[in-house]
């Protein structure tokens, strides 16, 4: 099983990509900071719940359907 960590950014990425934007188009509609997002999505960063939140809502989404769609 991988770390939750990894799954979070895993998803983040899926949906980033399935919408078609970049990361840094993403952290800028997130307000949060390109290198943080990339950290994030690629397991190295442990994500707030703030930002997470602030992510989630830039990718059109919400916590039920993102969660929802995590795999293990």
């Amino acid at each position: 099983m991988d770390d939750i960590r990894v799954r979070v950014g895993r998803r983040l990425k899926e949906l980033r990509l399935k919408i078609d934007l970049t990361q840094e188009k993403l952290s800028f509609k997130a307000e949060v900071d390109k290198t943080y997002l990339n950290e994030v999505e690629n397991g190295k960063r442990n994500v707030s719940i703030i930002n997470l939140e602030k992510i989630i809502k830039a990718l059109d989404s919400s916590f039920e359907d993102f969660f929802k769609g995590m795999t293990s």
